[in-house]
């Protein structure tokens, strides 16, 4: 129930973290606002991006991935606006104006404007055949080469490139995947889960480089090769970039608002301006900035709270946030520390015959990171443990077998 306070709502973007506001914003028991008014950069409503890649392997279709029907909207008097992004913010009138000439007055502006791929900054890189993996459209558009084209380099060997490499195999490309770290998923895999993913992938029929850079992309209009830094060129009929994000923060630098690499904001998703939000991947707390969806979806609710209640206490905190996918129907399960240092020591479980791996990271009698490939149910209550940091002594010897062991120690 809003009341009649004539308060505005102005939301700039429309992604899955945007969504989950919204959803909050009408649970909340006092909502103060008559209106709000979203304005999305995208012509599609909010959809779930973390399914693209399923989409673009041939396993899902575009209607599966819609998160509310239209419907859903009407009924809570929210007004969306596809195709028509936010282009200018006059903070001193509190008018957004749209890129179709729409000027919105707000009462409260929240920034949900997400981000892009990084730049590679190489030469080349403005050649037709050259994209990123981050929408719909880059969805439909890697599905229409694929059907004219038969090669593909993919830059890039974290979760997003592995995605895109899958889906353009399955759809009968030849892929070679470029990644200058020393394993696949660097930041969520040790060295040795990392081999094993890159030898399942090469099972499948996928070319993986690890250690290695491109150091240009050649062509005249259209890409044809990557130059590698030990000179090998790799023909090819399009590149897929997937080497990180870059935060979409013009819009709040152009209105003067504190930014470094994003966004900055306080606990309470607040900007530099006490009447404008942001969350996301746009936004940055101290010196964190955040490229999986969960934290999103931990600030939409705490931000729900401070935007309909003055005296609400709610708080974003950063805290360790697991990791679990599935690359080409490998689950993967990661949280906390992956990498051994000076003051921890390794549990070790492997089974070389169906192929799982279990690495669990140990400081001071504390979990604190655990690394799993092939066999993932365990992982939610490692991730307890890590959270928690409870002293695991009393089922240290079982603590490899999960759960189930560790309980009935």
């Amino acid at each position: 129930m809003r009341a009649a306070t004539g308060q505005t709502l102005v939301i700039c973007g429309h992604g899955m973290v945007a969504q989950r506001l919204l959803e909050k914003l009408v649970e909340q028991p006092q909502n103060p606002f008559e209106q709000i008014v979203v304005f999305n950069g995208e012509a599609t409503p909010a959809y779930n991006r973390i399914q693209l890649s399923a989409v673009l392997a041939g396993d899902a279709s575009e209607d599966s991935l819609q998160l509310q029907q239209p419907d859903w909207y009407r009924k809570h008097n929210i007004e969306v606006h596809q195709g028509d992004p936010v282009i200018a913010i006059n903070r001193a009138k509190k008018t957004v104006s749209t890129e179709s000439g729409v000027v919105q007055p707000y009462s409260r502006l929240v920034l949900a404007t997400g981000s892009r791929p990084a730049s590679l900054g190489l030469e080349g890189e403005h050649l037709e055949g050259v994209m990123g993996f981050r929408d719909l459209q880059d969805t439909r558009q890697l599905i229409s080469i694929s059907q004219r084209q038969r090669r593909a380099v993919v830059i890039g060997g974290g979760f997003l490139g592995l995605e895109a490499a899958e889906g353009l195999r399955s759809r009968g490309m030849a892929v070679t995947v470029l990644h200058r770290s020393s394993h696949l998923l660097n930041r969520q895999l040790d060295r040795a889960s990392g081999a094993l993913l890159e030898d399942a992938l090469t099972d499948r029929g996928l070319s993986v480089r690890t250690n290695t850079c491109p150091v240009a992309l050649l062509g005249r209009n259209l890409v044809r090769a990557v130059q590698l830094d030990d000179e090998t060129l790799i023909s090819t009929d399009l590149v897929v970039t997937a080497a990180g994000i870059t935060p979409n923060a013009e819009l709040a630098r152009g209105a003067g608002l504190d930014c470094d690499r994003a966004i900055r904001v306080n606990a309470q998703l607040q900007t530099s301006d006490p009447h404008i939000h942001a969350l996301g991947e746009c936004c940055q707390v101290e010196s964190q900035t955040f490229g999986l969806v969960e934290p999103g979806y931990q600030q939409a609710e705490v931000l729900a709270q401070v935007l309909c209640d003055p005296d609400s206490q709610a708080a974003f905190e950063p805290s360790i946030i697991a990791t679990r996918l599935k690359i080409s129907g490998i689950p993967i399960f990661s949280c906390g520390q992956t990498e051994a240092d000076a003051d921890t020591e390794s549990v070790v479980w492997q089974d070389y015959e169906t192929n799982r791996y279990c690495r669990l990271l140990v400081r001071n009698q504390r979990l604190t990171g655990a690394v799993l490939f092939g066999e993932t149910s365990d992982g939610p209550w490692y991730s307890e443990r890590i959270q928690q940091a409870d002293d695991i002594s009393p089922y240290r010897a079982h603590l490899a077998f999960g759960k189930h062991y560790c309980e009935a120690a």
